[in-house]
Formats: C-alpha cells, sequence, structure tokens
C-alpha cells in the first residue's frame, strides 16, 4: 500500500481523508467519499464540526486561523479528484502556492525524490525554487550551508518530497529541522511507511492512501474509456474489466483509454479474458498494477509501436526524453520507415508518441518538446524488455550512481543498452560479444573521459551511439568498424577537438556535434 507522511504538519491525503495534526487540540479525522456528489453530500458534517470547534479557533492565533481557512477552501474546491498519493498532494502544493491570503506559507517548494537519492540534486532543485544561484562544483556541504541560511529567513515554508524510497537526512541537505523552525511543514510520499519511521523527525500523522471500491473505480474507468463503457451489451463487461484493476488509479486509467471506443462485445470479452489469466509479475500490490498494464502493452496495435514504447524505458526514472532525439533515435534502429524522407519519417514518430500518449503509457514531460514514463509503467517496460522471449531484450543500468561497467550483464542476445546518466569513468576493453545489440546510451556520464577500442568492437551491429554530454577527448578508432551506425550522438562533449575519418560510415544519417570544440568536419 501507499503511504503519505504529514510530518509536524497538515496533509491531505487520500481522496477522502483530512488529517489536521499541527494544532494540539485539533485531532480530528474525517472521512468524505471520493467524488463530488459525497462531498456534497458530507459537507453538513464538515459544517458543525467547524461550528463544534469555532470557539477554540476564535482563541487561537491568527496563523491557524488563516491555515484551518485554507484546508476549507481546498475541500469546498473539490469536483472530483482523481485518487493517487501523488495526485492529491499536487493538489495541495498547487493550492498553497496560490498567492491567495489563506496561505500561510512564504514558500511551497516540492522535490521528487525517485530511486536514486542523490542528495546534491535535490539541493539543487530547493536553491532553483528558492532563486539561489548554484555556482558549478559546489560541494554538497557548502550548499547545505547556504540553504539553510536561506530557509532560517524564511518565516514559513512547505517542503514536500515526492517519491521516497529511502530515508532522508534533513541535516545534510541543509533543510532546518520543522521542531527548530516553528510553523514550517514536511510531507513526505512514500510507497512505504518504514521510510517515514526511519526519518530522523517525530512525525504526527501518517495517512495511508487505499484503492478504489468499485463505484469509485468504476467512475475513472467511465471517465477514461468513454460512452462505449455504458452502452447495453457492453456495460456488464465494462465493470468486470475495470474491478480486474483492483481498484488501483493508474491501471484503471490505462486500460479504460485502451478500450476507449472498442464496440464489439468480443472485444470486451477478450480484454477479459487477457486479463483474468495473465501470468503475475511479481507478488503483493505491484502485481495487481503489472498485470492490467502488460495487458496494454499487448494491446497496443500498428508496426512496431511495442518496440518503440520499450525503447522510451531506457531513459531515467522521471525523465524527460527530448523527442526530436527519441524519434532520431527510432529511425535509425530502423523502427521507422528508413526510406521515407526525414519530416515524413519525423512525421510518423510523434503520430508513434501521440497514440503511446493516448494509451496512457507515455507523457507529456516537464518541458515543451519532451516526453516521459511514469515510474511504474516505465518498471513494466524494463521487466518486458528483459525477459528473455522478447524480441528487443533490453539491459536498462540508468541513472542509478554506477561507477563501471559489469562485463557479466553483458549478454550476447541483448538488443539495447543503456548506462546513460551515471558516474562512469572510464569504459574498458570487453570480451563478451554483444553482436545484436543496435543501441547504446551512454550520455550524461559527465566523468567519462575515454573510451577504449576494445570497448566498441564488441557492438558490431550499432545503429545508435549517444555519447552526449560525456568528457571524452577523442574518438577510439574502432568506431570506423560500426559500418552498420546511423546515429551519432555527441552533443555537449565540451572537450572533443577533432573526429575520425568518418568515411567508412557509409550509412551515418544523424551527427550531432553541437557545444563541442569541433571546428570542421572531416573531409568524408
Amino acid at each position: 500500500m501507499e503511504f503519505l507522511a504529514s510530518l509536524l504538519g497538515s496533509a491531505v491525503g487520500d481522496t477522502g481523508q483530512l488529517v489536521c495534526a499541527s494544532y494540539p487540540n485539533i485531532k480530528n479525522f474525517m472521512k468524505f467519499q471520493k467524488n463530488r456528489h459525497a462531498l456534497e453530500k458530507e459537507m453538513k458534517s464538515l459544517l458543525d464540526l467547524r461550528n463544534k470547534v469555532k470557539e477554540e479557533v476564535e482563541t487561537s492565533d491568527d496563523e491557524m486561523k488563516l491555515w484551518l481557512r485554507g484546508v476549507e477552501e481546498i475541500i469546498l474546491d473539490v469536483n472530483y479528484l482523481q485518487p493517487g498519493k501523488t495526485t492529491l498532494v499536487k493538489n495541495l502544493n498547487n493550492k498553497l502556492e496560490s498567492t491567495s491570503p489563506e496561505c500561510c506559507f512564504g514558500i511551497v517548494m516540492w522535490v521528487t525524490v525517485s530511486k536514486e537519492l542523490d542528495l546534491i540534486r535535490i539541493q539543487k532543485e530547493i536553491a532553483k525554487r528558492l532563486h539561489l544561484e548554484v555556482e558549478d562544483g559546489v560541494s554538497m556541504e557548502r550548499l547545505a550551508i547556504r540553504l539553510h541560511q536561506r530557509l532560517r529567513h524564511e518565516k514559513k515554508f512547505l517542503l514536500i518530497f515526492d517519491d521516497v524510497r529511502e530515508t532522508i537526512d534533513l541535516d545534510c541537505l541543509g533543510v532546518p529541522q520543522p521542531e527548530i523552525h516553528s510553523g514550517s511543514k514536511i510531507i513526505v510520499i512514500s510507497r512505504s511507511l518504514e521510510v517515514c519511521r526511519m526519518m530522523k523527525i517525530e512525525f504526527e500523522a501518517a495517512v495511508k492512501v487505499d484503492v478504489l471500491n468499485d463505484e469509485e473505480a468504476w467512475q475513472l474507468f467511465k471517465q477514461n474509456s468513454g460512452m462505449v463503457a455504458t452502452l447495453e451489451h457492453i456495460e456488464p463487461l465494462a465493470k468486470a474489466v475495470a474491478k480486474e484493476c483492483s481498484g488501483l488509479p493508474l491501471a484503471i486509467t490505462i486500460v479504460g483509454a485502451a478500450m476507449r471506443g472498442k464496440t464489439m462485445i468480443e472485444l470486451w470479452k477478450d480484454a477479459l479474458n487477457e486479463l483474468r489469466r495473465s501470468v503475475p509479475f511479481i507478488g503483493g500490490i505491484e502485481n495487481k498494477v503489472y498485470k492490467p498494464l502488460k495487458w496494454s502493452y499487448d494491446s497496443l496495435q500498428g508496426k512496431n509501436i511495442k518496440p518503440c514504447f520499450l525503447y522510451c524505458c531506457l531513459y531515467p526514472e522521471d525523465f524527460s526524453i527530448e523527442v526530436s532525439e527519441l524519434v532520431k533515435s527510432w529511425v535509425g534502429e530502423g523502427l521507422i520507415d528508413e526510406q521515407q524522407n526525414y519530416e515524413d519519417s519525423y512525421n510518423r514518430g510523434i503520430a508513434l508518441i501521440a497514440n503511446l500518449i493516448d494509451s496512457c503509457l507515455l507523457e507529456h514531460g516537464a518541458h515543451a518538446g519532451t516526453v516521459k514514463m511514469h515510474d511504474v509503467v516505465r518498471d513494466v517496460a524494463i521487466w518486458i524488455s528483459s525477459s528473455l522471449e522478447d524480441g528487443c531484450r533490453s539491459l536498462v543500468r540508468s541513472g542509478i550512481g554506477l561507477t563501471q561497467i559489469s562485463e557479466a550483464e553483458m549478454f550476447e542476445s541483448l538488443k539495447r543498452v543503456s548506462f546513460m546518466i551515471n558516474k562512469i569513468t572510464g569504459l574498458p576493453d570487453l570480451r563478451s560479444h554483444c553482436p545484436e545489440v543496435l543501441t547504446l546510451l551512454l550520455q550524461g556520464n559527465a566523468l567519462l573521459e575515454r573510451i577504449s577500442d576494445g570497448f566498441l568492437q564488441v557492438f558490431q551491429s550499432l545503429r545508435v551511439l549517444n555519447i552526449r554530454g560525456t568528457h571524452i577527448q577523442t574518438l577510439p578508432e574502432s568506431i570506423l568498424q560500426l559500418v552498420d551506425l546511423r546515429v551519432l550522438l555527441l552533443g555537449g562533449c565540451v572537450f572533443l577537438e577533432e573526429l575520425p575519418q568518418l568515411g567508412a560510415l557509409s550509412k551515418l544519417q544523424v551527427l550531432d556535434c553541437r557545444s563541442t570544440l569541433i571546428r570542421e568536419l572531416p573531409i568524408e
């Protein structure tokens, strides 16, 4: 189950729960239904409760009154909140970031933590929200001092940590302890209650975000599948399909979107049958998410759309993928017809991305022109890509803090390999051959200064090679043996001064040398 811990503060948790724990005498727990009609029905009890504590609130400080009014406004503004821990707290975050007088915080900060606990990245995100300039190469200790000084000057702050997988040391970050910085609040969103318990802070409230009940699941399913789910001959099957999603909003959203517009009863029967007989991926709650997601993947229609989808899991968690780079890589791998001109190929790539977004398997990224994968969707895609029976078997080791590559993981049957955004300093000679690998992603390894000749020699079929943002000074001569190479991305290699003679790479279509020291291309 998912848990949302509110540290020394108040938070709206599951759409049906409101916990007020920041004031000693107000510890009432109220349960609301998760849609507009139920909220209206329960509003009377809320008003009664408000009147009950009115005398106590009137004797409290003005800031407490503002906070209670802000919480009440959040409830009154709800029409229909899609349950799920991150979505709920984002609504709270957006509300509190408003300039209305009800917001009693000087600043509200939101940081996505994700799988690898990268403290310096978290510090930089907080600094950005505080409008602090951060010089390159600044130490974590120095930045912690600056953040602590800046936050101590803030009257009150709210800091929200999303997707926390392990405990966070606030002192290392430079965040003042809430009990010291009176009135400030910290909210931790985590899948593990144990993570919250291990935090070196006393927290007053832990809100368990439950799955949807059958009626709530059905309403969300209809919202995503459209009116087809209410057709007389479809509705019984549609309700059964929605129930198979086990009340999990992500699964309901994805399966509902996949069934939108399908009016043939046979398609609904087939979908229900496939969901019921899916082989469990892993035990527990994740199994109930993985089954519908795998089914949604199996339901993708269109040439090469499945391998295009799986390609996206090569990028790190919560990573905004540049659409232009993604489409170039798809073209380079041959997933989009190479015989088309560039404009037609690009348009085809955009259409595939739109299809995946409509299927809720991709999302719009943080910036214009980018897309990303939900972390659970990415987990499923990696599971599929790592399976022996799948034709797109991948080795995904992106964004996990690797300092060196393990040759033991390199198998002959691999098709894609991603070591991007790590801390790799050098690439060794390899003895294992990977004759089927088409894509190799090494970008974002800022400490990487050298690629040995023996490393690239094992990837004889390589079509896409991305080395962007590394500190390499030269390319090995063995790159000339990659006669099938279509895409070579070197942008941001700020120490790269020249290229070898690339005439042997007769199939090369894309060469990116932006932000390098290269001033001229080889004559070939």
